[in-house]
């Protein structure tokens, strides 16, 4: 069953590709719109003295500010899979307290900006993966890919994980993580033609982005409306 949520759900093709950035970027974009937003991090990996620095940057972008427990139901010190940290700390992931944590998050902000863990499919517990949580919430999703080699397959494997689920897929952006990656341009395009979905822009490599200058460069406008 769908859930009745508001907000958008940010997944990538992998981890470390600019999920965090992208979300931040649209949470900025909320607020110079003059809609309350709120980012959520469900679960979180790699803490550094018990902190998320994925976590912190949603909320400094948020213009609504909630309880820790809230934004970010689970943490795990080890940068690993979430169900073996979890397994790990002797507890089990529930999508069921995430999806309660978003509820309450909705009636604090216009916009929920909801950021995965890794990739679509990666598993949050022996059953349920992080694509089950994005149906759960009945959220459009938005799909950063990373530019590199294998971002193709990843891409598209995706794509077809999103529509499976009967998930309404908002648009892609294309982060180019690896600087002088070979044929960029022609690899975008071979996505714009197989995603058919709107290329919301194409983030150029930097050692360090800023999540409000890449709300410039991007059209987020458009998801903006599809997130409220």
């Amino acid at each position: 069953m769908f859930g009745m949520g508001r907000g958008i759900f940010i997944t990538g093709t992998d981890t470390g590709v600019g999920k965090t950035t992208v979300a931040c970027a649209m949470l900025y974009a909320l607020g110079a719109a003059g809609r309350s937003a709120v980012g959520m991090k469900p679960v979180a990996a790699g803490l550094e003295d018990r902190r998320s620095a994925d976590v912190e940057a949603l909320a400094r972008a948020s213009t609504v500010q909630a309880s820790g427990g809230l934004v970010n139901p689970y943490a795990f010190e080890p940068a690993i899979a979430p169900h073996i940290a979890a397994g790990l700390a002797g507890i089990e992931i529930d999508i069921d307290v995430i999806v309660a944590a978003h509820r309450t998050l909705s009636r604090l902000a216009d916009v929920v900006v909801v950021e995965g863990a890794g990739g679509f499919l990666v598993p949050l517990n022996a059953r349920a993966t992080m694509a089950d949580l994005a149906r759960a919430l009945g959220l459009p999703v938005l799909l950063v890919v990373g530019m590199r080699l294998g971002c193709l397959n990843h891409a598209l494997l995706t794509r077809e994980a999103i529509g499976a689920r009967g998930l309404r897929f908002a648009g892609w952006v294309a982060n180019c993580i690896e600087p002088g990656m070979p044929h960029l341009r022609e690899n975008i395009r071979a996505l714009e033609e197989r995603l058919a979905c709107p290329l919301l822009g194409v983030v150029e490599f930097r050692e360090h982005l800023d999540p409000v200058d890449v709300g410039r460069r991007l059209s987020l406008a458009s998801l903006v409306e599809i997130a409220a």
